[in-house]
């Protein structure tokens, strides 16, 4: 489940810095000065990496726009630059653990259609599950919130985490009660079935296939063959999505404003 705010599972890595050691007889002869020569080093590396990051941040920060601008309407609903800036920032942090520069102009551009393209693809499935009359109820509600709590350390810290981020418990539980929504609606409209025996075995023969020629030893197949069934559902019920996607897409009023 993807919430907009405290949920987002990224963390900024701190970089290690290193310096060539000295040899023994150097240590030995000029060990102070080495270490005074070592601390200057370290600090300069520090202070460089910090501005490159610092100015990373800001290239990244001029994509964003305020959060009150309306950056799409569907059908006549708004989307507002809020949660844009959210879908945003995770896409730029995507670009980024994948090797691409998100400050050029090319990236700036792809992250943008990607961050409205979510937007609005999420945005008209609720529209269509508010009028299919699909609710969360408070029971389902608790369920997801006691469990997301469990797995992030408590409700105590939960509930520090959600005020870091700037947010309040019932704005988490209402989106919790969208995220259930918007699921209940996708098992309605895209269900999927289990897929066959032999669509697993084909599955893990190619994925055992791929591990022997990059020198990697395939686990046994009845460890793996939940994940594979989770696997092949999920792809099959993405092509459902995407196809009922563009069906209700076609009767849709769409506008983009950025």
């Amino acid at each position: 489940m993807n919430f907009k705010k405290v949920l987002l599972p990224f963390a900024a890595g701190a970089l290690a810095l290193g310096l060539a050691a000295c040899s023994e007889d150097e240590a030995a002869n000029n060990e102070e000065a080495a270490t005074e020569e070592q601390a200057g080093g370290e600090q300069q590396s520090a202070e460089e990496q910090q501005a490159a990051q610092e100015e990373m941040q800001a290239k990244l920060d001029e994509q964003k726009v305020a959060d009150d601008e309306v950056v799409a309407t569907v059908n006549g609903e708004e989307i507002l630059g809020a949660d844009y800036n959210n879908v945003l920032q995770r896409t730029q942090m995507q670009f980024q653990m994948q090797g691409q520069d998100p400050t050029s102009e090319e990236a700036a551009n792809q992250m943008k259609e990607q961050a409205l393209n979510l937007l609005i693809d999420q945005t008209i499935l609720l529209q269509k599950a508010d009028e299919a009359g699909l609710e969360a109820s408070e029971e389902e509600i608790d369920e997801e919130y006691a469990a997301f709590a469990e797995q992030n350390g408590g409700e105590e810290q939960l509930t520090t985490s959600i005020e870091e981020q700037g947010m309040t418990v019932e704005e988490l539980r209402g989106q919790m009660a969208e995220s259930i929504k918007f699921e209940k609606y996708i098992d309605q409209v895209a269900p999927v079935e289990e897929p066959t025996d032999q669509e697993i075995q084909e599955y893990y023969d190619q994925a055992t296939a791929q591990a022997e020629e990059a020198g990697q030893e395939a686990p046994a197949l009845e460890d793996v063959r939940d994940t594979i069934v989770q696997s092949l559902q999920q792809s099959e019920q993405q092509e459902l999505v995407t196809a009922h996607l563009e069906e209700i897409k076609a009767d849709a009023e769409i506008e983009t404003l950025i």
